[in-house]
Order: C-alpha cells, then sequence, then structure tokens
C-alpha cells in the first residue's frame, strides 16, 4: 500500500445519528477496507457494540473526552493502527474517526494536520458533521462544540428531517450554510446519502477551507488560559449497574425481574 491515509472525521452532537450513519457507511461494499477509532465521554462505552457487527477495525478509547484529555492517545491509536498495518496485521485504505457528541473537533484535525509523524503516513480526508433537524437549532443556540462541529466541516448531514416540520429544516439549513457557506449539505430521514457521497474525497476548496479554519482554531485554544476548553464539572458522566445485593437487614436478597428489583429471600 502506497500513499498517505485519508483521515475521514465523523462528528456531530449527541444524538444526532453519527452511529446509525457509521453503520451505512460501513455496511457499504465498497468501504470495507476502513479501519475505525471511536471515541466516547463516559466509563463504559456502548457505541462500539453499534457497529461491532460491521467490517472494519473497531478501536474504542475509553479514557475521555477526545478534545479534553486523550489527544495524547488519539495520536497514539493512529500511530498504533499504522504499525500494525506495517506489519500486515491488518489492511485498510482509509480511517474513520468518529467523536463524542461532545466534542470540539479542533484538536483532532490539529493531531492530523500538525503531528509530524502521523502527517508523514497520514492526510486529513472529508470532514462530516451531523446535524439534529429536530434539535439542532437548540444545541447551536446552547451549545459551542455544536457550533464548532458545523463550523469545521465541508460536509453536513441534516438528519431526522421525517421528525422536523419542513419549515423549521430549512430554517436550520439556512442558518448552517450562514455558519459555514463551503459545506455540501446533505439530507437524512430513514435512509442515509449514499456512502460514496460522504466519504469521498475533498475537493481542493473543501480541504482548504477546514485546514484553515483548524488551524485559527487551534491557535486560540492554545492561546487560552485554560487551554481553550470549554468543557467544565458541569459535564458528566455516570454509571448504572445492575447488581443482586442485600435488600434488608434479615439478609433477603434482591433479584431483578421484569418489573424491576425486589426481594427474593
Amino acid at each position: 500500500m502506497t500513499g498517505r491515509v485519508p483521515v475521514h472525521v465523523l462528528t456531530g452532537f449527541l444524538g444526532s445519528g453519527k452511529t446509525t450513519l457509521l453503520r451505512h457507511v460501513l455496511r457499504s461494499p465498497d468501504f470495507a477496507d476502513c479501519a475505525v477509532l471511536v471515541n466516547e465521554f463516559g466509563e463504559i462505552g456502548l457505541d462500539h457494540h453499534l457497529i461491532a457487527d460491521v467490517r472494519g477495525d473497531v478501536l474504542l478509547m475509553q479514557s475521555g473526552c477526545v478534545c479534553c484529555t486523550i489527544r495524547g492517545d488519539l495520536a497514539q491509536a493512529i500511530r498504533g493502527l499504522h504499525a500494525r498495518r506495517e506489519r500486515g496485521e491488518v489492511a485498510f485504505a482509509r480511517l474513520v474517526v468518529e467523536t463524542t457528541g461532545l466534542a470540539d473537533p479542533t484538536p483532532i484535525l490539529g493531531t492530523v494536520l500538525h503531528d509530524p509523524q502521523i502527517r508523514h503516513h497520514f492526510r486529513l480526508g472529508s470532514v462530516l458533521a451531523t446535524v439534529d433537524a429536530v434539535n439542532g437549532a437548540v444545541h447551536l443556540d446552547r451549545q459551542p462544540e455544536s457550533v464548532k462541529q458545523a463550523a469545521l466541516a465541508d460536509r453536513i448531514v441534516i438528519t431526522k428531517t421525517d421528525l422536523a416540520a419542513p419549515a423549521a429544516t430549512r430554517a436550520l439549513a439556512v442558518r448552517l450554510h450562514r455558519l459555514n457557506p463551503a459545506a455540501q449539505h446533505y439530507y437524512s430521514a430513514n435512509a442515509p446519502p449514499p456512502a460514496a457521497l460522504l466519504l469521498a474525497e475533498p475537493q481542493a476548496g473543501e480541504s482548504a477551507h477546514v485546514a484553515a479554519s483548524a488551524g485559527r482554531l487551534v491557535a486560540e485554544r492554545v492561546a487560552a488560559p485554560n487551554g481553550g476548553s470549554s468543557h467544565d464539572a458541569r459535564i458528566q458522566s455516570f454509571t448504572m449497574r445492575a447488581s443482586i445485593g442485600t435488600c434488608s437487614p434479615s439478609g433477603s436478597r434482591c433479584c431483578c425481574t421484569r418489573t424491576g428489583p425486589t426481594c427474593c429471600g
């Protein structure tokens, strides 16, 4: 295999349909040569279970949010994939990075564009953002990450258009165009757009737009006192585990049933 491997970044706010879109892309025979990096915010990862039945290497990074704590892990994971590829352990011609819904994609793009070792073997492909037609306007109002996800994309998929009023979808499309005039728009209701369109090689103008925007935002993050992170203690994750334990002082056991926990003696 020769040439640098394109790295396609799939981003979008929580619940906007990233994993559904990824499943669609990876099920396409044209994209059976993909390696996939999935990042999640939280102690227990779930997205890898949703895409484990499709072809391609799936590596789940559970250290935290990619834009806050695991930029080094992302670089290490990409280097590790390259090493496995060189040893013939895996074969792939493109890499897809699916970000967590809380991610600012800026440091991901910065890693691909500026890390000396990675840029020698990889190059930035397309940046694809999903925006929920039902809740997208609210996310743009309230969540800075949602704005950056759409602003840095060269392709935007407006999802759940079957659940939103046509007027609301049109208003959202106009707003996204004002935010990012260079991005191509696609619409998804029950069937996502063709995979070949979504991960096609970006045109020169698209690549220049993303590279310039990412470079500017990376510089802003470095100059910011806190590194430019927009996440704080208000964003947390928690884990719920079902277990069998003591439910009364008398030593009765707690059993899980279809209707909920109950003492079963």
